[in-house]
């Protein structure tokens, strides 16, 4: 049935392209006149507002404005994957985000351009870091799908999640010198509140901006009804949260084209959460004895430069570059009193947190060479990072390091110690393409090609050394990766492109998957790799952009095949013995990363939409992959069912509204799925279909200049559902229902400029 399906979407697909084309030149023929290649309109979906030359400058990547993260009111990634952009995904469990079955490293998350790293502690679960971002900072967020590294660099097998952060000119009205706005969204999913105000300020030719915001939350529902404790409770743990960010941002123009600027960036969001599931009243953790924490930070400041050339006499047309420092931090732990095992106060605290220094920018050149139009793109992306992690705490286990009878569980609480070695990083990253116009043929082709060179040198350290599991300072790792790219686009007619594209994509192994060593003898162990060879992936694109953006779509067919996928397995007796340990010794649960030779993901995207001159709009898509574990012909369970997504509004000058429909389809049987080759870690859950309903709507009273009015019943027909990205691998221990998702839940947004 799939089989038939995909042939379907293919036919179809080639049969729009076929009469769009046949249409445009049936006009040209009935006029009588003789066929002429009109000049090249821009097709809905071509970039032309990200910076050029950047990873996201290309005709594969959508965005989505600032308007319409305020009329879709979308305050998190979550709320960008659920009708903005259908193909994301984001695996809420993990904190990553997820495009065409692909997350974590996987998945390059950038801001301004600088690359944002994901955190994923293989030894205590720890995760996060991607989600560092206010979106009332935001001026747009560009999307590209597929697995290229020609520009974007090491992490892109699955694509690029670019966020752009406001710019004093985005509040700045035409013919004025300042401007600002102040915002307030209240979102009853998680019952919070926030307040953000942004203001900018020009003075002859310098331009300044002020941004921050305040988030106070609670725990975000679920469709369950049953309180309580342990593994019957389906409601959400009580939880609050605060997050608050503050945006600097200075630009000098000067003369010439050249702009330079400072920009300064700080969040923090810290949630508390009072974990009932783990509770109970006879057990280890009593009520209200157990609280999680999770605290995430990001700071940066940057040194920014930005050229538009005012001259043919200029080496280079265009050109940005930022030169700049980054501080992450992702922090989570406990605290609580244990009744049962080792009676008293316990708490812990798993520390990771990089630092990088770096630069990263790109320039153009145009050039006619061979009677060809060309245009050159010159980048570069370099940096030193120093990653570090550390566990700290607290509890009541004796001090003489003998653990049995009652104390038994203290083999397993580890604490006081770094599972990972303080890791010293450097990368550098070098890209060239070059788009050559065909003249009049209506060809261009685009050949690109980057190389990168990975370097990781592990470091000992007192804290290292005070791992349990005694480990000893691995090798450090070395590699290089080229990433060559090859598009190609032809105008059929003016307002249909159809293109073809394969690009190459690299990543190389994180410290934590090489060099993390957790556990000791009794217990069990887990291991990273430092023989870990780095990821490589082969994407192939085709498809076409049809009309503007009023009529128009796209259609876009790929597969990507990828090599020594890092991946964690449980290892026999053999294998543990010759690392020179004894399974048994281990509870035979030893466990390493290691490299999966071959797997491939394919699938199908289409969007339409449609936009009328008496204010209704339509629009639509499909999002359809499949993954498949080529060494055991399993389906990879990080690729998400198939999604179908439609909309249709009505708009005036001062108002609207508009239905968005989202159709999910069931995710795959147990026995196809590749589960888990981890001992005991065997917790796949299939998901069910479903059907969602939003309802939305903004406006713009005249009596109030600036003021914008938006507001959204979501869910609006009480659907029970779950999220087959965030829930797939959750216990299967505790009641379903506990993993669902909000019911019918409202938000509103009041905004007014000024």
């Amino acid at each position: 049935m799939l089989r038939r399906l995909q042939l379907s979407l293919l036919a179809c697909s080639a049969l729009s392209v076929a009469v769009l084309a046949g249409g445009a030149r049936a006009e040209e023929a009935a006029s009588g006149e003789a066929a002429t290649v009109l000049p090249r309109v821009a097709v809905k979906g071509e970039r032309v507002t990200a910076p050029k030359g950047s990873a996201t400058d290309s005709p594969l990547t959508t965005e989505t404005t600032a308007r319409e993260i305020a009329d879709k009111q979308i305050t998190n990634i979550e709320d960008l994957g659920r009708i903005a952009e259908p193909g994301v995904n984001v695996n809420k469990t993990t904190g990553s985000v997820n495009i065409r079955g692909l997350e974590g490293n996987r998945v390059l998350s950038t801001i301004d351009g600088i690359p944002v790293p994901y955190f994923n502690d293989p030894t205590r679960s720890a995760t996060g870091g991607v989600d560092t971002f206010s979106f009332s900072s935001l001026s747009a967020v560009d999307v590209m799908r597929g697995a290229d590294s020609s520009r974007a660099g090491a992490g892109a097998l699955g694509g690029v999640v670019a966020y752009r952060t406001l710019e004093p000119e985005d509040l700045i009205g035409e013919g004025r010198d300042w401007g600002g706005l102040a915002k307030t969204t209240y979102d009853s999913s998680d019952r919070s509140w926030e307040g953000s105000a942004a203001i900018a300020k020009r003075i002859e030719n310098t331009s300044i901006l002020f941004q921050g915001s305040y988030r106070k939350g609670h725990e975000r529902k679920t469709a369950g009804d049953v309180g309580g404790y342990s593994t019957t409770r389906t409601e959400a743990n009580p939880s609050d949260y605060d997050q608050h960010n503050l945006l600097f941002k200075l630009r000098q123009q000067l003369e010439g084209g050249h702009t330079i600027g400072l920009t300064a960036e700080r969040y923090r969001k810290d949630r508390d959460t009072d974990m009932k599931t783990s509770q109970s009243t006879t057990g280890n953790y009593r009520p209200g004895d157990y609280i999680g924490h999770k605290d995430n930070e990001r700071d940066r400041v940057s040194l920014d430069y930005k050229f538009e050339s005012e001259s043919d006499d200029s080496f280079f047309d265009n050109a940005w570059a930022s030169l700049y420092w980054m501080r992450t931090r992702t922090a989570d732990g406990y605290t609580g009193y244990r009744t049962t095992s080792v009676v008293g106060p316990i708490g812990r605290v798993n520390d990771n947190e990089e630092r990088t220094f770096g630069l990263i920018g790109a320039a153009q050149r145009e050039a006619e060479i061979g009677g060809f139009s060309n245009r050159f793109t010159f980048g570069l992306d370099l940096a030193s990072s120093t990653i570090e992690q550390y566990s700290s705490g607290y509890d009541n286990c004796p001090s003489n390091g003998i653990y049995t009878g009652a104390n038994s569980s203290c083999n397993f609480l580890h604490t006081n110690q770094a599972d990972t070695p303080k890791v010293e990083s450097q990368r550098v990253g070098l890209y060239v393409d070059d788009e050559i116009d065909l003249g009049a043929s209506g060809v261009r082709l685009k050949p690109g090609l980057r190389f990168d060179w990975v370097k990781h040198e592990p470091k000992m350290t007192e804290a290292f050394a005070s791992n349990a599991s005694n480990p000893t300072l691995p090798d450090g790792f070395e590699d290089t990766g080229l990433s060559p790219k090859l598009r190609a686009a032809y105008d059929v007619a003016p307002q249909v492109e159809l293109f073809a594209q394969w690009a190459m994509a690299f990543r190389a192994p994180t410290s934590g998957e090489m060099y993390s060593s957790y556990g000791s003898t009794g217990t069990y162990l887990r291991l990273g790799n430092a023989d870990l060879e780095s990821e490589t992936s082969n994407g192939f694109e085709i498809g076409a952009n049809l009309g503007d953006e009023d009529f128009g779509g796209r259609v876009n067919l790929f597969y990507n095949r990828y090599r020594n996928f890092i991946d964690v397995r449980s290892l026999g007796a053999a294998e543990a013995l010759a690392l020179g340990y004894t399974l048994s010794d281990y509870g035979n649960n030893i466990t390493q990363y290691r490299n999966v030779a071959r797997a491939e993901i394919y699938g199908v995207e289409l969007t339409a939409h449609r936009t009328f001159d008496n204010g209704i709009r339509l629009g639509g898509g499909l999002v359809a992959s499949l993954g498949k574990n080529l060494d055991n012909g399993k389906y990879l369970k990080s690729v998400a069912p198939v999604k179908a997504v439609a909309s249709i509004g009505y708009d005036t000058e001062h108002w609207g509204v508009g239905l968005d429909f989202t159709a999910v389809g069931r995710s795959w049987d147990q026995g196809e799925v590749d589960i888990s080759t981890v001992a005991g870690q065997n917790n796949y859950f299939r998901t069910p279909g479903y059907g969602l309903t939003d309802l939305v709507a903004w406006w713009e009273p005249e009596q109030a200049k600036g003021l914008r009015i938006n507001a959204g019943i979501y869910n609006l027909f009480d659907k029970k559902y779950y999220d087959y990205t965030t829930v797939r691998d959750n216990s299967s221990s505790q009641s379903r229902a506990f993993y669902s998702e909000p019911g019918r839940s409202f938000k509103i947004s009041l905004t007014q400029r000024f």
